[in-house]
C-alpha cells in the first residue's frame, strides 16, 4: 500500500518537500505572510500587497517561491509570473493558465487572449482602410488622422521624442483614422479594441473570472517576479487594478506578491501604504546564515566563520557552500568567482559535474534542452534531470529551469576562460540542435506566420544565443537581420532581439555584440522602432540587400506612427537600392526575379500605400504597376490599385484590377466592398448590392461596406435598411465621423432631425473640419426653422469647402426664409455657376427669383 502510495507522489512534488523541509532564514517575512491569511480582508490589519525587494542573490525568487508554497498550505489558489512575459495579455495568458491548472476556468479570457494573438497581427492591414473613403476626398482633419498613426493611440510604446513631432490635435485625430480603419478591417469592434486597447479588453473579463473563482477557493495569491523587468508595462495597470474601479473590482480574497530589485515608486503607491508590507531583503543576518549552516550539519566555527566571510550572508551563496557540508575552512574558496565550480568540488561523480556545468549554458533548460546539452542515454539523463533540479541554485519555473544569475555567470565565466575552443563547440552543438528544431517547426509556414508564432522565436532566439557564444562569423549580421524582422513584428518582439544580443555579448565575453544589444535596446526605448533602424543603417556594415530590407521595414514602421514624409523618403531609397541591385544580380533558375527582388516589390507597395494616403493616386498606381510586375499575383495589390483607379474614376481600370484581385483571393472582403462601391458610381444598383453583400458575408463587422451599401438602400428607396446598416457601423465604430454623419443624414431623412443633430454634433467633436458635418447640421438646423443657426453651420462648410454646391443651396433657402434676398441671389448664382447641369442648384435659383419679385 505504500508502494502505491508513493507512485502516486510526482518527483516535482518530492523535489518540492525536500527544499522547504531545509528552508531556513526569512522567519520574519514568512511569519508575516502567513499571518496575514487569518486575518479576514476587512480587518484593518490585514495586506493586500506585499513586496519584496533587494539586490540579486538575496534571495528574493526562493523567498517568494515559499510565499507561494505558504499561500496553497492556507487553500490559495496561486499563479507565478516572471519576466518571460513581455507584455501585459501574456501575463493575463500565465495567471489564466496557472489557476486553470488549479481547477478554476477562464474561458472566455482564454478566447480572447486567442483572438488578441490574432488580431495583432491583422493590424497591419487596417492602413488599407485609411485610405480615401469620402466622395470627393477627405477632410483637412481626415488628412491629418492619417498622418498620426497608431501613436495617438498608445500602439507604439517608447516612441519617446518621436511623438513630439505631432500636435495633441493630429494625434487625436489619428486615433479616430486608425479606429476606422481597423473596424474596417477587423471583425468586430472588441477585435478592433483587443488591437488599440487589450487591457480595456482582457481586464474586466479577468477580474469577472477571479470573482468567479474566488467562490471556490478561501484566497488567491497572484506572484509577479522579477518586477525590474515587467514592472514598466505591469506597474501601472496592477496599481489602476487594484485601487480603482475602471475595469470592475478585484475579489477582496485576491492578494498580490511583487519581487524586483527596487522598492515601489512611492509617487504611485504612496497612498496605497496602509494597505501594502514592504519586504526590504539583504543578506542573511549572521543567526540565519548559521541556522542554514547548522541544517546542512555546518557546525565547525572556523568553517561557518570563512563560510559568513567570503559569502557576506549573502543567501544563494550561503546555500550553496552549505549544501557541500565543508568540514574545513581550505576547502571553502571564493564563492562570488566561482560558486559552481566551489560546489562541484565535492561532487566525486564526474557524470554529474559535467552535466551541471553543461547545462549552464542554455538560458533556460527543459528535459529536450538538458538532452541537447548534455551526452547521455534517455534513463540516466532522467535521474540526471531530478538531481540536477534539486540543487539549491536551480530555480525551478515548472515547465523549465534556470540557474540563479550569480551562480550562471560564474559558471559561463569559468568555462569561458578555461577552455575557448570547448566553450565555443558546445555552443555551436547547441545552436545546432536548436537550428533543427527550429527548422522542423517552421515547415510549411511562410514567413509571416513564423514571426507571429511565439514558438518559433523562441527556438530562433536560442539558436542565435548559442551562435553569438560561439563567435560565428555570420551570427552577428544574421542576428542584426533578424533584429529588422523583429522590428516589422512589433515592439516586444524587437525588445527581445535585443535583449539576446545583450545577454549573449555579456555571457560571450564579446564586446562588439554587447555593444550592439545595448545601443539597439537603448535606442528602442528612446524613440521606438523607426529609431533603432535608423541607428543600424547608420552604424551596421550593412550589405545592399540588408540596407534595402532594413529601409522597407523601417518605412513601414514610420507609415504606422503617420509620419508619411519620412516613410516616402525610406521607400525611396530601398527602391533605389533594391533596382540597383536587380540590375546587377543574376535571376534565379526558370528566369524568375532575383533574391533582393521580392523587398523591391514591398518597397513598392509600401510607397504606393504612403501615396495613396497622401492622394497622390497616379504616383500610386506608378508604384503598384511596378510592384505587379516583380509579383504579377499579389491579390493585395490588385485590389488597392483598383481602389486607387476607384478614387480617380478610372472606372474601367478599376474594374479590371478588382475582377482580378477577387479571382486571386474570393475570401478578400475588401476587394467585393471596393468593386461594389464602383458600381455604385456607376449607377448599377444591383451589382453594388450583390458585391456588398458578398463583403458582408466574409465581414459581417465591415462598417466601410455598411455604410457603402447603406447608399444603395438610399438608391433604392430602402430607408428602413439603410437605416439599419447606418445603425450597425455606428454601433460597431461610434467615433467614425462618416459613418455618423451618414446615419445623421438618414435620420434626417426620416424626419428625426433631433437625433440626426446628435450625430452631426459628435462627428464636430472629433473632426471639426468635416464640411459635410457641418452642412448636414444646417440643413437639419434649417428644417427646424432655426435658420440663424443654420447660416452659421453653412458658413463653417463654406468656409472648407467654398465650391460646396449643394451647401450654397442650403444657405440660399435659409438665405430667403430670413428675408435676406440678395444673399440668397448671390449663394444660389453662385451654386449654378459651379454646377451648371445640377438641377437641383437651378430648381433653388428659381424659388429665390420667385422669392425675390
Amino acid at each position: 500500500m505504500a508502494d502505491m502510495t508513493r507512485a502516486r507522489v510526482s518527483m516535482q512534488e518530492l523535489i518540492a518537500q525536500r527544499r522547504r523541509a531545509g528552508f531556513v532564514g526569512r522567519g520574519a517575512e514568512r511569519a508575516a505572510f502567513r499571518t496575514n491569511f487569518d486575518l479576514p480582508p476587512e480587518d484593518e490589519r490585514h495586506r493586500f500587497l506585499f513586496h519584496v525587494h533587494g539586490n540579486a542573490g538575496v534571495g528574493k525568487t526562493f523567498l517568494v517561491r515559499e510565499l507561494e508554497q505558504l499561500a496553497r498550505e492556507k487553500g490559495a489558489l496561486t499563479a507565478y509570473v516572471d519576466e518571460s512575459v513581455d507584455s501585459l495579455p501574456e501575463a493575463m495568458a500565465a495567471i489564466s493558465r496557472q489557476l486553470g491548472s488549479q481547477g478554476a476556468r477562464f474561458k472566455e479570457l482564454e478566447r480572447l487572449l486567442a483572438a488578441h494573438r490574432e488580431r495583432r497581427h491583422e493590424a497591419e492591414a487596417a492602413a488599407l482602410a485609411t485610405l480615401d473613403t469620402e466622395d470627393g476626398g477627405p477632410s483637412a482633419g481626415s488628412l491629418a488622422v492619417a498622418r498620426a498613426g497608431l501613436v495617438g493611440l498608445g500602439m507604439v510604446p517608447g516612441v519617446g521624442a518621436f511623438a513630439g513631432v505631432l500636435d495633441a490635435g493630429q494625434l487625436a485625430q489619428g486615433a479616430d483614422r486608425l479606429r476606422a480603419g481597423l473596424s474596417a478591417r477587423l471583425r468586430t469592434q472588441e477585435d478592433v479594441q483587443l488591437v488599440l486597447h487589450p487591457e480595456r479588453v482582457l481586464t474586466p473579463v479577468l477580474l469577472r473570472e477571479l470573482t468567479d473563482a474566488a467562490a471556490t477557493a478561501p484566497w488567491i495569491v497572484l506572484f509577479f517576479d522579477t518586477y525590474e523587468r515587467t514592472g514598466p508595462f505591469l506597474d501601472g495597470w496592477l496599481h489602476e487594478t487594484m485601487t480603482g474601479d475602471r475595469h470592475g473590482t478585484l475579489p477582496a480574497t485576491v492578494v498580490v506578491v511583487t519581487a524586483g530589485q527596487r522598492p515601489f515608486d512611492t509617487a504611485r503607491w504612496g497612498a496605497f501604504a496602509d494597505f501594502m508590507t514592504d519586504v526590504p531583503l539583504g543578506p542573511f543576518t549572521e543567526a540565519e546564515a548559521r541556522g542554514l549552516l547548522a541544517a546542512k550539519g555546518v557546525v565547525a566555527e572556523p568553517v561557518v566563520e570563512e563560510v559568513l566571510r567570503l559569502t557576506g550572508g549573502l543567501p544563494v551563496l550561503v546555500s550553496t557552500l552549505a549544501e557541500q557540508r565543508p568540514t574545513d575552512p581550505d576547502d571553502i574558496g571564493d564563492p562570488s568567482a566561482t560558486a559552481v565550480e566551489r560546489f562541484l568540488r565535492w561532487e566525486q561523480d564526474p557524470v554529474r559535474r559535467s552535466a551541471a556545468l553543461a547545462c549552464a549554458l542554455p538560458r533556460q533548460l527543459d528535459l529536450d534542452v538538458f538532452r541537447a546539452a548534455v551526452d547521455c542515454d534517455d534513463r540516466e539523463a532522467d535521474a540526471l534531470f531530478a538531481w540536477l533540479r534539486a540543487l539549491p541554485f536551480v530555480v525551478d519555473r515548472g515547465d523549465r529551469l534556470r540557474y540563479h544569475d550569480l551562480v550562471r555567470e560564474a559558471m559561463l565565466r569559468m568555462q569561458r576562460s578555461r577552455s575557448p575552443r570547448g566553450w565555443a563547440e558546445q555552443h555551436r552543438r547547441l545552436a545546432r540542435k536548436f537550428g533543427a528544431w527550429r527548422a522542423e517547426y517552421e515547415t510549411g509556414r511562410g514567413e509571416f506566420d513564423r514571426w507571429a508564432d511565439e514558438r518559433w522565436r523562441e527556438l530562433r532566439l536560442a539558436e542565435s544565443y548559442h551562435l553569438l557564444c560561439a563567435q560565428d562569423p555570420d551570427a552577428l549580421p544574421d542576428v542584426l537581420r533578424d533584429f529588422t524582422d523583429a522590428c516589422g513584428t512589433d515592439d516586444a518582439t524587437a525588445a527581445r532581439w535585443a535583449r539576446v544580443l545583450l545577454d549573449a555579448g555579456r555571457d560571450g565575453g564579446t564586446e562588439p555584440v554587447s555593444r550592439w544589444g545595448s545601443e539597439l535596446s537603448r535606442t528602442l526605448t528612446e524613440g521606438g522602432v523607426p529609431t533603432a533602424l535608423a541607428r543600424l543603417l547608420s552604424h551596421a556594415d550593412l550589405d545592399e540587400p540588408a540596407q534595402a530590407h532594413t529601409r522597407v521595414v523601417r518605412a513601414t514602421a514610420l507609415r504606422r506612427l503617420g509620419a508619411l514624409e519620412e516613410a516616402l523618403r525610406e521607400y525611396d531609397l530601398a527602391v533605389d537600392l533594391g533596382e540597383a541591385l536587380g540590375e546587377e544580380t543574376p535571376s534565379a533558375p526558370g528566369g524568375g526575379p532575383a533574391a533582393p527582388l521580392p523587398d523591391l516589390a514591398r518597397a513598392h507597395r509600401g510607397r504606393a500605400y504612403v501615396r495613396g494616403e497622401l492622394h497622390d493616386y497616379e504616383a500610386a498606381i506608378g508604384d503598384l504597376d511596378r510592384a505587379l510586375a516583380l509579383e504579377p499575383d499579389s491579390p493585395s495589390a490588385h485590389s488597392v490599385r483598383g481602389e486607387f483607379h476607384r478614387a480617380l474614376r478610372h472606372d474601367d481600370a478599376a474594374l479590371r484590377d478588382l475582377d482580378r484581385g477577387i479571382a486571386l483571393d474570393p475570401a478578400h472582403h475588401f476587394a467585393w466592398a471596393s468593386r461594389g462601391a464602383l458600381h455604385l458610381t456607376r449607377g448599377d444598383l444591383r451589382a453594388a448590392r450583390a458585391d456588398l453583400d458578398r463583403s458582408l458575408e466574409l465581414n459581417p463587422d465591415y462598417v466601410w461596406a455598411l455604410v457603402r451599401r447603406a447608399r444603395v438602400w438610399r438608391g433604392l428607396g430602402d430607408p428602413a435598411r439603410r437605416l439599419a446598416d447606418l445603425d450597425r457601423a455606428v454601433a460597431l465604430q461610434p467615433d467614425w465621423p462618416w459613418g455618423r454623419c451618414e446615419r445623421g443624414d438618414a435620420l434626417r431623412n426620416a424626419g428625426r432631425v433631433e437625433e440626426a443633430l446628435r450625430d452631426y454634433d459628435h462627428v464636430l467633436a472629433l473632426d471639426p473640419d468635416y464640411a459635410s458635418a457641418h452642412a448636414s447640421r444646417g440643413a437639419a438646423l434649417a428644417a427646424l426653422g432655426r435658420h440663424e443657426e443654420a447660416v452659421t453651420a453653412l458658413d463653417s462648410a463654406l468656409r472648407l469647402n467654398p465650391a460646396y454646391t449643394w451647401a450654397l443651396c442650403r444657405r440660399a433657402e435659409s438665405h430667403l426664409a430670413l428675408g435676406s434676398v440678395d444673399l440668397a441671389l448671390t449663394d444660389a448664382d453662385r451654386a449654378c455657376e459651379l454646377s451648371p447641369d445640377d438641377e437641383h442648384a437651378r430648381a433653388v435659383r428659381d424659388r429665390v427669383r420667385r422669392g425675390a419679385g
